[in-house]
């Protein structure tokens, strides 16, 4: 059974960081692509970012240079540091594994706001 449990979201102000984590248990994390989505209210859920099993990152372009994605297999762990955060990072922001068949896990979601 695999849980994925999302920490560090909050309020930030524009220019501001927050550092979002996702523990996750099982025995998938290190062999699974892990990735970060975000949900805003009315707007479908997109990719911010993801990384996989062998470290290799993939970033949506309007975070680029601004979100860094990052995992520590040994802690079954998944990081996302966001920096220069804007009011439209506003989100829902979802931790998701993908498991070797392609199956799909997901966090319950956190909310991340910065304010204006």
């Amino acid at each position: 059974q695999v849980q994925l449990v999302e920490s560090g979201g909050g309020l930030a102000q524009t220019g501001g960081s927050l550092r979002l984590s996702c523990a996750a248990s099982g025995n998938i994390f290190n062999f699974a692509v892990a990735g970060w989505y975000r949900q805003a209210p009315g707007k479908q859920r997109d990719l911010v970012a993801d990384i996989t099993s062998g470290g290799s990152t993939n970033y949506a372009d309007s975070v680029k240079g601004r979100f860094t994605i990052s995992r520590d297999n040994a802690k079954n762990t998944l990081y996302l540091q966001m920096n220069s955060l804007k009011p439209e990072d506003t989100a829902v922001y979802y931790c998701n594994l993908e498991d070797p068949w392609r199956y799909d896990y997901w966090g319950q979601g956190i909310q991340v706001t910065v304010s204006s």
